[in-house]
């Protein structure tokens, strides 16, 4: 697809990898609305990169609807998502073990459902951001890796109604497959698992190879949309030295 003058709406896109994204695409020229509950942040984003803003919880159903029967985008990126707590098991309560099923999944469900009920036009794209954690599990995030899971097969199960109901929507999980330190959650993270392993900071995030700061991941993410290659695949890793096609998870 083109990226110029496309109709875009990014969630969680006023920090950290969403960010990233979005200034990828407001540099090739894209009509970008950024979706976020943080009014102050969505404010400085509007500022300095002339998009449009909408506050609001991701979580929220009718938002979902209601902004994507308004704008009917030509592509969604689905990036907002909570940071988990980060402890071993045992240290875990229930409401920390699901707090990622109760946004990021919940969310990401609101906005897939939204864009199959309306439906989107045809032609458009879903992107859902999961996670590498979906593959390697995370044993000090709680549910974090199998709700990053979620989202990679929810990409597969509304690829598969798109098909079924010949709707002409691609949806797309992206699993950056690297811990990126420039982000609240991947500063955490890399700490956390460079304390369990005796290592330092540097070195645990060298075990990673190339470093994938937010602006690298949106032009990960832009090579997604714009190269032929990516075009028919359900999920993508991604990581600082290129991008890697994810075979099928689903029948």
């Amino acid at each position: 697809m083109t990226i110029e003058g496309g109709k875009i709406v990014v969630t969680g896109g006023s920090r950290g990898l969403g960010l990233g994204i979005v200034e990828a695409l407001v540099e090739r020229k894209a009509r970008v609305t950024v979706v976020g509950r943080d009014a102050g942040r969505l404010d400085e984003v509007q500022r300095r990169l002339g998009v449009a803003v909408v506050p609001g919880d991701v979580t929220d159903a009718g938002l979902a609807h209601n902004l994507l029967r308004e704008l009917q985008p030509d592509v969604v990126i689905l990036n907002a998502g909570t940071t988990p707590v980060m402890a071993p098991l045992h240290q875990q309560t229930w409401e920390s073990f699901t707090s990622v099923w109760e946004t990021d999944v919940k969310g990401a469900f609101h906005w897939v459902h939204a864009a199959l009920r309306l439906p989107l036009p045809r032609g458009s794209r879903v992107l859902i951001g999961s996670s590498g954690a979906a593959m390697a599990g995370s044993p000090l995030s709680g549910g974090y890796s199998a709700a990053k899971r979620m989202q990679w097969l929810l990409a597969g199960y509304a690829s598969g109604v798109a098909t079924q109901l010949d709707l002409g929507i691609r949806f797309q999980a992206l699993l950056p497959a690297q811990i990126v330190p420039d982000t609240d959650l991947g500063r955490a993270a890399a700490e956390a698992y460079a304390r369990m392993r005796g290592l330092t900071l540097e070195a645990f995030l060298a075990g990673f190879g190339a470093p994938m700061p937010p602006r690298l991941y949106g032009e990960r993410v832009l090579a997604i949309l714009e190269d032929p290659r990516y075009a028919g695949g359900t999920a993508f890793a991604i990581k600082g030295d290129g991008i890697r096609p994810l075979e099928a998870q689903l029948p």
